[in-house]
C-alpha cells in the first residue's frame, strides 16, 4: 500500500487534534474529490515499518485525541491488508485515542456484506474503527457547513455501537465522542 499524506496536527477530520493518514488508491473516482491524485494506487510513498512507527510516535502526543484514516480508500481491498492489522496495533497502544476513517463505501451495502474482500480483513477493520463517515461525495449534495463530511449523503456512524445494536447509531454532532 501507498500512502499520500500524513498530517500530525490535523483539525478538520474529526474532534480534536488529530494524526491523518491519507492512503493512495481508490475506484470511486467520485466528481468534485479534493483529493484526485490519490485515487491512483502507485501514488505517493510505499507503507513502511518506519511509516507506521512514525505515525505511532505521532499518536503518543498527549494532546493527539486519535487517528483519521482518508484517501483515497481506506477500505480498498488492496489497503485493508496493510491497515487492518496497522489498526489493531494503534488500538492495542492506544486504547483511549479514537479512529475515524473516511470512505466512499457503504457501511451496510458494502462492508458488512463482504463485498470488499475477505470479511475476516473488513471485520478486523470495523472492530478497529470508532466513527465512519461513509457513502461516496456527492457533488450536488455538497454542504460546506457540514461538519466532518462533505456531502449530504454521508453518514456518520458510531461503528462499535451500530455493530453492536445491529442498527446504524450516528454520531451527534453536538458532542465530542468519549471513549472508555
Amino acid at each position: 500500500m501507498n500512502y499520500a499524506e500524513i498530517k500530525n496536527l490535523d483539525i478538520a477530520n474529526g474532534p480534536g487534534l488529530r494524526v491523518s493518514l491519507f492512503v493512495s488508491g481508490c475506484t470511486h473516482h467520485c466528481k468534485g474529490c479534493f483529493n484526485p491524485e490519490s485515487w491512483d494506487f502507485n501514488y505517493g510513498q510505499p507503507f513502511t515499518e518506519a511509516t507506521e512507527a512514525e505515525l505511532l510516535h505521532l499518536l503518543e502526543n498527549e494532546h493527539i485525541r486519535g487517528l483519521s484514516l482518508l484517501g483515497g480508500e481506506p477500505f480498498e481491498p488492496a489497503n485493508q491488508a496493510v491497515l487492518a492489522p496497522f489498526l489493531q496495533r494503534v488500538k492495542a497502544k492506544f486504547p483511549h485515542k479514537d479512529v475515524w476513517c473516511y470512505s466512499g463505501y457503504n457501511f451496510e451495502q458494502d462492508m458488512l456484506t463482504g463485498n470488499l474482500g475477505p470479511w475476516e480483513i473488513t471485520e478486523q477493520m470495523l472492530n478497529c474503527i470508532d466513527v465512519l463517515v461513509d457513502g461516496e461525495f456527492v457533488i450536488d449534495l455538497k454542504n460546506p457547513n457540514l461538519r466532518f463530511r462533505g456531502s449530504a449523503n454521508q453518514r456518520v456512524i458510531l461503528v462499535q455501537e451500530s455493530l453492536k445494536e445491529d442498527k446504524i447509531v450516528q454520531w451527534d454532532d453536538g458532542e465530542g465522542l468519549e471513549l472508555d
